[in-house]
């Protein structure tokens, strides 16, 4: 190894171990809500994703030349340690946890500048996905699919004749041989922000490892209009609807089936079972998806494609001849 990557190495141990040590009790705090918090429990298994995406990358990030930006980087950077003390004295986790996202960065472009930044956004995302939002967000977004998923059960169990009562989140029915009534409650677990959080986290995985790999354009603007980039955008989407759409179904299955077999199922076996059985057809839905996308993906243009195949026949010919240790002639490269 030489001085150089020796000097380097210790650079980067060191500039990690300030950055452990400074969000110490951040990090600790974000690691028992994975823990504990059901909702963010997928946050366990971000850091080995990131991990991987980022030694997967090893070979860009060596080749990639480093245009720091020392003014923009330390801007972010002296921006990142005002929101973690911002959020330490109102005791605001969640602006603790997005200072940390924010500091990465800044030290990322400070250091190797927005190329560099390019290469590590899927994984910045990831882990903006496995920090817990605000709780008062978190029941603005919850209590609205509560609701939506209640309806559509009651809805459903409607169409195939059960007779039902709705009172907002709360489904009144008469399961069979039964004298009384019955209430199922569509309770904060059972609103669907959990699965959506997670699969909008699978949906960014499953992006990003199926991105196609051959489509890229110069620049980033470039980017932004190839096919690559659209596939992945409605991927990503998706997985909101998906969500919504299989929690509903998943509460609605449990309604009808509560009228049958009684309201034990709401907790017993069925309910477990639905619940990793959503995430199943969820993913499937997602695949399906990605599949129809590649299925009517959009082909090159036929003058471009004509240009490749010249391009491809003077490259075989010059490989013939220089194989055969001739000249290749002047006038058979533009």
């Amino acid at each position: 190894m030489s001085v150089l990557a020796t000097k380097h190495s210790w650079r980067a141990i060191a500039l990690v171990s300030v950055v452990v040590f400074t969000y110490a009790t951040v990090l600790v705090k974000l690691s028992r809500d994975w823990w504990s918090d059901e909702n963010y429990s997928h946050g366990l298994l971000v850091p080995f994703i990131i991990g991987y995406i980022l030694w997967s990358q090893r070979a860009k990030f060596a080749t990639e030349r480093a245009r720091p930006s020392v003014l923009l980087g330390g801007l972010a950077i002296a921006v990142a340690l005002f929101a973690l003390w911002t959020g330490v004295a109102g005791a605001e986790l969640y602006t603790q946890r997005m200072s940390l996202v924010l500091l990465v960065a800044g030290i990322v472009v400070y250091f190797g500048g927005f190329a560099f930044l390019r290469l590590i956004l899927v994984p910045l995302l990831l882990l903006v996905l496995a920090i817990p939002i605000p709780a008062i967000v978190f029941n603005k977004i919850a209590f609205p699919l509560q609701l939506f998923a209640s309806r559509v059960a009651v809805w459903s169990m409607t169409v195939v004749g059960i007779p039902v009562l709705r009172q907002g989140n709360v489904i009144e029915m008469k399961p069979l041989n039964s004298f009384t009534t019955k209430k199922l409650e569509v309770v904060e677990a059972c609103s669907g922000i959990r699965s959506m959080m997670t699969l909008i986290t699978l949906a960014v995985v499953f992006a990003y490892f199926t991105h196609p790999r051959s489509d890229d354009s110069s620049g980033p603007r470039g980017r932004l209009r190839t096919y690559g980039f659209l596939r992945s955008s409605i991927i990503v989407l998706s997985a909101v609807p998906i969500a919504i759409l299989t929690n509903a179904t998943r509460v609605s299955g449990t309604g009808i089936l509560s009228h049958y077999y009684g309201t034990g199922v709401a907790d017993g076996f069925f309910h477990s079972f639905s619940g990793w059985a959503i995430y199943v057809v969820a993913f499937l839905m997602l695949f399906g998806i990605g599949w129809i996308l590649d299925r009517f993906k959009p082909r090159l243009p036929k003058p471009v494609q004509k240009q490749n195949k010249v391009i491809d026949e003077y490259s075989s010919s010059e490989r013939a001849v220089a194989a055969a240790g001739g000249v290749v002639p002047a006038e058979g490269i533009e």
